[in-house]
């Protein structure tokens, strides 16, 4: 009995040593807060981050922050990833950072029943986070391993356009401060990745775009970001609409009554004045140009966006949809800015939207 307890002394003890030497060390680390507090510890190229809302769910959007230039490889600057709601759950001494599916719903007051739906489709644990510290229900984690990832895939795409087989070498990665940053709504990390690899003979796609096709660097991008209240309010998918439907299956749904639900993927945009024919809207939808985008193009685009606000005066909107030049105090990574960027490549090809939206709704 005495050595079992010795035992658990010397755990808690350990334990204390080791909130101690964090709290002691992070002293030195630059410290930025935002939607989530995180710490960089330059020494070591660590981001250690703060988590104090468990099991409460935020979006996760990976995307490249620089890309590679080619139009046929389509790994492009600004081009998004896959937009997840997560959250944190702990278990033992480790985070997981778990995505739930929502393909598979049940809506219902039925507690129960939610429950049975979740239980009975798998859910992800995209990283499994080790405690550096916990205190007063606040808990330190280190994100570098989650970070320094080929998230977007950048090898597959590679391998699969017949370029070569290529894996990270994290000896050439690092995190990039630059666009690293915290704001109220959102937490952006930016990490310099470098691919390492046998070329293929037939490569000439990254010959043509890459100094060295044995070495090819990108920048990936990881977005953290509050998820909207609840206030927006879904709208039913017409497919003479012509445009793409927002769906999941919801289980609660009366025997007689199809399972499928879709919805339009949209803005949420409302009247000020919802009597009125013709109203402002109490938000309007801005999207604002990049300023590196030249001219004569920068004018085009300004003065093309805006004949979009035609279509919202013949639904009884006045001045819903603006577009604008990026204020030169704004940062185009706060997630409360719109933006349209200007990218290059190669050769010519085509713009595209993409868009951030809620999984949970549809709402961009």
């Amino acid at each position: 009995m005495k050595y079992l307890l010795k035992i658990a002394v010397i755990f808690f003890t350990g334990s204390t040593i080791l909130s101690a030497q964090f709290s002691e060390k992070s002293k030195n680390f630059k410290k930025h807060e935002g939607l989530f507090t995180f710490y960089y510890d330059q020494g070591n190229d660590k981001i250690f981050m703060e988590v104090t809302d468990l099991n409460k769910e935020f979006l996760y959007v990976y995307s490249l922050s620089s890309g590679i230039g080619s139009n046929d490889l389509g790994l492009d600057r600004g081009q998004l990833g896959n937009e997840q709601v997560v959250y944190f759950k702990r278990a033992g001494n480790k985070l997981l950072l778990i995505q739930p599916n929502l393909k598979y719903r049940a809506i219902t007051e039925n507690t129960l029943e939610k429950k049975s739906i979740e239980q009975a489709f798998a859910k992800s644990v995209l990283f499994g986070f080790k405690i550096e510290e916990e205190k007063d229900g606040r808990f330190i984690i280190d994100m570098t391993d989650f970070l320094m990832q080929d998230t977007h895939g950048v090898a597959l795409r590679l391998k699969e356009k017949k370029q070569g087989n290529y894996s990270l070498d994290k000896t050439k990665s690092a995190i990039d401060l630059e666009r690293t940053k915290a704001f109220p709504k959102n937490v952006e990390m930016d990490i310099i990745l470098t691919f390492t690899g046998v070329v293929e003979e037939k490569a000439k796609l990254l010959e043509g775009v890459a100094p060295n096709t044995k070495i090819v660097t990108v920048s990936q991008h990881h977005s953290f970001i509050e998820l909207p209240d609840n206030g927006y309010k879904k709208r039913a998918f017409d497919p003479r609409s012509g445009s793409y439907p927002f769906a999941y299956y919801d289980y609660a749904t009366p025997v007689q009554e199809p399972i499928l639900k879709q919805f339009v993927t949209r803005h949420r945009l409302e009247k000020k004045d919802p009597s009125a024919a013709v109203s402002e809207a109490e938000e309007p939808i801005i999207y604002y140009l990049d300023n590196g985008t030249p001219e004569p193009v920068r004018s085009a685009l300004l003065d093309g966006g805006k004949w979009w606000n035609q279509a919202f005066e013949a639904i009884g909107y006045k001045d819903a949809f603006q577009l604008k030049m990026l204020p030169d105090d704004a940062d185009p990574l706060d997630v409360r800015y719109n933006v349209i960027q200007w990218v290059h490549r190669s050769t010519r090809g085509w713009s595209y939207g993409s868009s951030i939206t809620d999984p949970r709704t549809g709402e961009i």
